[in-house]
């Protein structure tokens, strides 16, 4: 497999996983670009190579832009507008972990939370709805908050041992 083969293989493999973390095809394909480019690319370059409208282009890298994983660059003596990413896959994960929780998972728990909350009129069908959804609200919000604290952290000796376990 050549340069152009297995580029064109990452950024495709790369899109279909992005569904698997919140975004769509497009935009994780940009994000794929952006991350093996060697220098900030403008959106025409980003359209050029990925086939992609100025429309669906410029929708995208505002979203990703929105995430935090995509800046703009200014490059002196330009007037287009260039794009980098994140390039460290660990903070890349860091980023999306924590923007998925905000996006996602917070909102979940708010709606069990409320639902758990609702009053017992001593139904048996409203008892095992508040039961259900409690247990699901302790399991989420205890997820959600070990999930935040491995991402928050700051490459400590935990954060390397457990990524050590992984590997």
């Amino acid at each position: 497999m050549n340069y152009k083969e297995g580029k064109e293989k990452f950024i495709s493999t790369w899109g279909s996983l992005g569904s698997l973390w919140g975004i769509n095809k497009a935009m994780a394909q940009i994000q794929a670009l952006l991350f093996i480019s060697t220098k900030p690319l403008s959106m025409e370059d980003i359209m050029e190579e990925l086939k992609i409208s100025r429309g669906n282009t410029s929708m995208n890298l505002r979203q990703l832009m929105d995430w935090g994983i995509v800046t703009k660059e200014i490059i002196p003596g330009e007037r287009k507008e260039y794009f980098s990413t994140e390039k460290d896959v660990q903070e890349l994960a860091r980023i999306v972990a924590k923007e998925r929780s905000r996006r996602e998972i917070k909102p979940v728990i708010k709606v069990l939370k409320e639902v758990s909350s609702i009053k017992d009129d001593g139904n048996e069908n409203t008892k095992e709805l508040i039961k259900q959804t409690q247990a699901l609200h302790e399991l989420t919000d205890t997820m959600d908050l070990m999930i935040n604290k491995v991402v928050n952290q700051n490459q400590n000796w935990l954060t390397k041992s457990l990524l050590k376990l992984f590997k």
